[in-house]
């Protein structure tokens, strides 16, 4: 796989970003209440672990269906999927009912939330929450003259999972679509972890024509596992690919043919350990020791030495060592000699005397080069002038190499080792990977519902968002805006529920398990002149912060935003934020 890094774009920073300025200006907040609940599922007490609270504890119940202007839906206690469309917030319509799930969700006890995905403008993924997925036709949304919907696909397809994400697409006259299962599964085989696994797994449905009935039906199931939830998850828009933001790497489950590639694999690894001879050095000479089997006499072995290579032949087989040396030697003065302990040892002089050998065939990996005590001692000692045993050895210097003082708790990442890997629909294989160190995954949203999902990720203080492209080698992952500080900030909100941003990212958003939303606007010029008093400078343009608090007692199950709002769903009731004016 290759190895690749994110390019953040220098104009798209501001290093001279002063924070937030708190704003007092009233934001208009409209609420709905709701004829029924939403339909929230609490977590069972067999999941109790930390991948089950964020797969499902922490499950957005709000859908905003990227394809159409301020649409949103979300499934309520009867499985009724309930639809609100804003045009005008002074006249809000109640949530309208568009589709029923066939199922009695009450009925079962293992279900899991129900979960929707909006494949296209036209076409929509289903879960019921029990192990059934639909596939939806669901004409023009948004609009009930048009949005009709109507099921064209359902399958069991075994155990409860919510929808991570799906895409349709025609490929070679063929329609499409292709969605992604997450589930949390028991694993009687890790005994020292959570005990279970996650599993993402990958299933396309085509369109069939079998004697003019034109039908959908499962074209291929694919399985990818891994002991982490992933924070994002999405389908290339073609289908060709999958990318992933996980904690803990994921891999493909592969059949039969596969696992016998994987055993040669293992067995090809394990004779790599065992070194064919191990080799030490002086500043004057090579010492070579071969083991030889023990019916191995003085006549079977051949050694011929040249100026610039060695070949070792025993008992007419093909040469045991072979090529050209790292560096010419006095062939004349070099000698081979059996030892008691049934190896051959070989001596070779230097020609240049003094400079160590970094290999001793080039190109040969099957020895394993000795370092004795002495040589260890000098390269340390050498290298001593760039370590330290003290954080800070020398205070004076302009530079301190770290100041542990200058780290706040909210500079500490719990995730190390995250990374972002796109696998080949094709090969199953990882082709990119980027490790993403300390980049902190904050969200994700969908700028462009043609394109993938675009995901924020904190670079220092600030939150960068990424927007991949699947169809650009050279330019895969863009740097497309950038929230000031928001990365600082966030990580003080230890109450956070949920973060998103505008898809033309005019502010982002975050609120808390109760009542709190907080909405920081991207840096706007001022009317009047306001000066800084402390440098005597006139300020030119200032970022606000507002803060909403909601009138419900409820916990936020959903949050969503769009350019000119935020949705706050609670469990019975809906509130529209008014945070720009449509312009």
């Amino acid at each position: 796989a290759a190895h690749c890094s994110l390019q953040a774009k220098r104009l798209l920073l501001d290093p001279k970003f002063e924070g937030y300025k708190l704003s007092l200006e009233p934001l208009a907040c409209y609420q709905l209440e709701l004829d029924a609940a939403v339909a929230e599922v609490k977590l069972r007490d067999d999941q109790y672990t930390l991948d089950h609270m964020r797969a499902f504890g922490m499950y957005n119940y709000l859908h905003l269906d990227s394809w159409y202007q301020d649409n949103v839906y979300y499934v309520d206690q009867f499985g009724r999927i309930m639809n609100l469309s804003v045009t005008l917030d002074t006249a809000l319509q109640k949530p309208r009912e568009v589709f029923r799930l066939p199922t009695d969700l009450t009925a079962y006890d293992n279900r899991l939330c129900a979960s929707i995905h909006f494949s296209s403008s036209t076409w929509v993924t289903l879960s019921d929450g029990t192990g059934r997925l639909y596939l939806i036709k669901s004409g023009k949304r948004g609009n009930s003259t048009s949005e009709k919907w109507e099921i064209v696909f359902n399958e069991e397809l075994g155990s409860p999972f919510t929808i991570a994400h799906s895409v349709s697409f025609v490929k070679s006259d063929t329609h499409s679509v292709a969605v992604l299962l997450l589930r949390v599964e028991k694993d009687e085989l890790d005994t020292k972890g959570s005990g279970f696994h996650i599993t993402l797994e990958w299933v396309t449905i085509a369109e069939i024509s079998k004697e003019g009935d034109h039908r959908y039906e499962i074209l291929k199931r694919r399985v990818l596992q891994g002991k982490s939830v992933p924070h994002y998850a999405a389908i290339e828009p073609s289908g060709d690919g999958l990318m992933i933001v996980s904690y803990k790497p994921f891999k493909f489950m592969e059949g039969e043919d596969n696992k016998s590639e994987e055993n040669d694999d293992a067995e090809a690894t394990k004779e790599k350990k065992d070194p064919l001879y191990y080799w030490q050095q002086t500043e004057d000479d090579v010492t070579i020791t071969v083991h030889i089997p023990e019916d191995i006499t003085k006549d079977d072995i051949k050694v011929r030495f040249s100026p610039d290579s060695v070949c070792v032949i025993l008992k007419d087989q093909p040469p045991l060592m072979e090529g050209k040396l790292y560096s010419s030697v006095d062939h004349e003065s070099c000698t081979w000699i059996i030892r008691e302990s049934k190896s051959l040892e070989i001596s070779l002089i230097k020609k240049n005397e003094g400079p160590r050998w970094p290999e001793l065939i080039v190109g040969d990996t099957r020895g394993e080069f000795i370092m004795d005590s002495s040589q260890c001692s000098e390269i340390s000692e050498s290298l001593m002038h760039l370590t330290s045993e003290v954080m800070n050895p020398n205070p004076e210097k302009e530079n301190p190499p770290c100041n542990a003082q200058e780290l706040e708790e909210c500079d500490a990442f719990l995730e190390d080792s995250a990374s972002l890997c796109r696998f080949d629909g094709d090969t199953l294989k990882v082709t990119h990977v980027i490790n993403l160190g300390s980049n902190q995954y904050l969200f994700s949203v969908v700028v462009d519902p043609k394109e993938m999902p675009c995901f924020c990720l904190r670079h220092d203080v600030d939150a960068l968002l990424w927007q991949p492209h699947s169809d650009q080698p050279e330019n895969m992952w863009e740097h497309i805006a950038t929230f000031n500080a928001l990365g600082y900030v966030q990580a003080s909100k230890q109450d956070k529920k949920f973060m998103a941003c505008a898809p033309d990212y005019s502010y982002a958003a975050l609120c808390e398990c109760l009542r709190r939303v907080f909405i920081y606007r991207q840096p706007t010029p001022l009317a009047t002149v306001l000066y800084n008093r402390k440098e005597g400078r006139q300020v030119g343009q200032v970022a606000k912060q507002l803060v909403t608090t909601l009138e419900a007692n409820d916990p936020i199950l959903g949050f969503q935003a769009t350019s000119e709002r935020l949705f706050v769903l609670t469990t019975k009731t809906l509130f529209l934020i008014k945070v720009n004016s449509g312009n």
